[in-house]
């Protein structure tokens, strides 16, 4: 069973920035894709942006070129650099393990506990 546990959320002005981290109970070495996602009041929850185990990104339309999405497999880290905050990106965001083999080794499904970020004047 592994845990990730979010950091970095607070309130921030819009054209601010925020980083996220999510630090694992265990190593991210051999783990294939990992993820940020949010989910703001009355929404479903939706992806953000995910990052191989080979440092391949993708990203959600609505953020793409304002955030960035890292790892670093020793700290059994990843981070989300949120640049031009916009209103509308005020959600709860979440990191998450995508379920999946990296060669022999399985990873299940995992989700942390989320950290709040609201962007407003």
């Amino acid at each position: 069973q592994m845990q990730l546990v979010e950091s970095g959320g607070g309130l921030v002005q819009p054209g601010g920035s925020l980083k996220l981290s999510c630090v694992a109970s265990g190593s991210i070495a051999n783990i294939y894709k990992m993820g940020w996602y949010r989910q703001a009041p009355g929404k479903q929850r939706e992806l953000v942006a995910t990052i191989t185990i080979g440092g391949n990104t993708d990203y959600s339309i609505s953020v793409k070129g304002r955030f960035t999405i890292s790892r670093d497999n020793a700290k059994n880290n990843i981070s989300l650099q949120m640049n031009t905050l916009k209103p509308e990106d005020t959600a709860v965001y979440y990191c998450k393990t995508e379920r999946g083999f990296y060669g022999p080794i399985f990873t299940g499904e995992y989700w942390g506990q989320g950290t709040q970020v609201t962007v407003s004047s």
